[in-house]
């Protein structure tokens, strides 16, 4: 099992918004906001149907960074 080092706080990761340069804040996995309870489900089980089909094989978590000043989303492969 992979962990991602944003998610467990092991490193931060500045991203520059690619429309105003200024830098975006990290909203979390995209899969936490499917729904209430997606937080709390299995993060593996979660990779098989977050939309992209490579996640789970390649080890990697897909993270929400959002831009406050331009209100741009994007997201970021994270590699595991």
């Amino acid at each position: 099992m992979s962990i991602c080092p944003l998610c467990n706080g092991l490193y931060n990761l500045t991203v520059l918004c690619s429309y105003c340069q200024q830098q975006m804040e990290d909203h979390g996995k995209v899969t936490d906001y499917f729904d209430d309870y997606s937080p709390y489900m299995d993060t593996d089980m979660m990779k098989l149907v977050d939309g992209y089909p490579e996640t789970f094989t390649h080890h990697e978590c897909v993270h929400l960074f959002y831009c406050p000043r331009c209100r741009q989303e994007e997201v970021k492969w994270i590699k595991e």
